[in-house]
């Protein structure tokens, strides 16, 4: 089941929500769809595109939380130690920042187009930033 399209330029991405595993995340996320923003390659965490939030404060804490999350999954960072952040994976990631190692929700898991996204991830580290939408299919 999909439940949200992501699409960057030509490329686009279905994906589910992770209700089950991080409903208070998922539930917070939805309340941003339709969500224009800009995926910025990673400073510390690999092979990552992120959204830094700064210190936007959210309704939500840890469920689900990971540092490693595999490529194709999406997680949501509440704040605390780094600022708030979304960040997805398109290879390795050990998510961190310049303290350290950190963990955040994996609230979304892309379920077609995983083939695209070292794509989306190079145009982000060699081209700046990628204009992306994120809406919800329902």
């Amino acid at each position: 089941m999909t439940d949200i399209r992501i699409t960057a330029g030509d490329l686009v991405f279905l994906a589910r929500l992770e209700h089950a595993l991080a409903p208070e995340t998922c539930r917070y996320f939805l309340s941003l769809l339709p969500y224009k923003t800009q995926f910025v390659h990673v400073r510390w965490s690999g092979e990552g595109c992120w959204v830094p939030l700064g210190d936007v404060p959210v309704p939500f804490t840890f469920e689900n939380a990971t540092s490693y999350p595999a490529p194709g999954q999406m997680i949501f960072y509440p704040g605390g130690y780094s600022e708030t952040e979304i960040l997805l994976a398109y290879g390795a990631v050990s998510f961190a920042s310049k303290l350290g190692q950190l963990a955040g929700n994996h609230f979304l898991t892309i379920v077609e187009g995983l083939d695209q996204l070292p794509t989306l991830g190079k145009r982000a580290l060699w081209q700046g930033a990628q204009d992306v939408l994120i809406e919800s299919l329902s």
